[in-house]
């Protein structure tokens, strides 16, 4: 990822929902015990509503194409893409626990993403749109990670 527009990458990261969805259905299909799957099927749609909502972006009321037109250059050093890439390409196993770790480690790593992107952008609507996706992804982890927990507990 080199010189892209804002649009390839919540394009990107919409699909980064839906290979993260798909590995915790594979999982929940393949899951010991009912807890484990609930979990994982919890986790997918989690991912597709977080996938549904950055498409949304392309759709909705509101006027992002400003914002969504707008190049950047992005140097080689930036990890985040690959290695959310290997993130939604590992297999989904285990336990609750590790799903959890999955999760946590990916929309962390998600957040970043969008917070540097903030950081280095060149205009405001720019700066606002990526602090605004990290703020969301922010509260998208934490009510995920609670709902988790609660489902440990039962």
């Amino acid at each position: 990822m080199r010189y892209n527009q804002v649009k390839d990458l919540v394009e990107w990261a919409a699909g980064f929902h839906a290979r993260m969805a798909l590995q915790y259905s594979e999982a929940a299909e393949n899951a010991d015990n009912e807890r484990l799957k609930m979990g994982l099927e919890y986790l997918a749609s989690r991912e597709l509503k977080m996938k549904t909502g950055l498409e949304g972006l392309f759709k909705d009321g509101t006027d992002h194409s400003e914002v969504l037109e707008t190049w950047f250059d992005e140097s080689s050093e930036f990890p985040e893409p690959p290695e959310l890439d290997r993130i939604a390409a590992q297999t989904i196993s285990g336990s609750l626990e590790d799903a959890m770790k999955t999760a946590s480690i990916a929309h962390e790593r998600l957040q970043a993403m969008y917070e540097h992107r903030a950081l280095r952008s060149r205009i405001e609507p720019e700066a606002e749109f990526f602090d605004s996706l990290a703020e969301g992804q922010n509260s998208e982890i934490r009510h995920m990670m609670a709902s988790m927990e609660e489902l440990q507990g039962v």
